[in-house]
C-alpha cells in the first residue's frame, strides 16, 4: 500500500534564505514544532537521526538515510520503521524559486509498506498537522 502526504505554502523569501533555516539543524529545537532535532551529517547515503512530536501524538525517533541533498533546493531521506517494507517513509522538503522571488516550500512524505493502512489516520492527522505547524514557523522565521 501507498500513501503520499503533500504540504506546501509560498514564503516571502528567497530559497536560499529558507534553505540557510532549514538546514541549520542545530536551531530546530528553538523553532520546530514537529522536527524536534536532525543529527548526523546530512550527506547522500548517510544515516541521520530524526526526532518528530505530532501533534496529539508521542514523540518517534527514526534513523533515515539521506537519499538526495541539492543546496537551495531539495533534502530528501528513506526510513524504515524496524524493518524495511513494513512502513517506509520518503520524507521530502523541497525548494522551489518563483520569479517574484518568493519560495514555495513543499512539504511531502510517500509511504509504502505493509503497515500503511494502519497508520493512515494518524498520517492524514496528526503527521499533516504537524507538517504544516513547521512550514508557517519557517515562513515567520524565514520572513522576519
Amino acid at each position: 500500500m501507498e500513501k503520499k502526504l503533500h504540504t506546501e505554502i509560498t514564503i516571502n523569501a528567497t530559497p536560499e534564505r529558507v534553505w540557510e533555516i532549514l538546514t541549520d539543524f542545530k536551531a530546530y529545537p528553538k523553532w520546530n514544532p514537529f522536527l524536534k532535532s536532525l543529527e548526523g551529517d546530512v550527506l547522500v547515503g548517510k544515516q541521520i537521526k530524526v526526532h518528530i512530536t505530532p501533534p496529539d501524538g508521542k514523540a518517534m525517533m527514526f534513523k533515515p538515510r539521506v537519499i538526495s541533498y541539492e543546496k537551495n533546493s531539495e533534502l530528501k531521506w528513506l526510513g524504515h520503521l524496524w524493518i524495511k517494507g513494513l512502513f517506509d517513509g520518503e520524507h521530502r522538503f523541497q525548494l522551489i524559486r518563483n520569479s517574484d522571488n518568493t519560495t514555495t516550500f513543499i512539504h511531502s512524505e510517500k509511504f509504502n509498506g505493509l503497515l500503511v493502512s494502519l497508520f493512515s489516520k494518524m498520517i492524514e492527522n496528526n503527521t499533516r498537522r504537524g507538517f504544516e505547524a513547521m512550514n508557517r514557523e519557517l515562513k515567520k522565521l524565514a520572513e522576519l
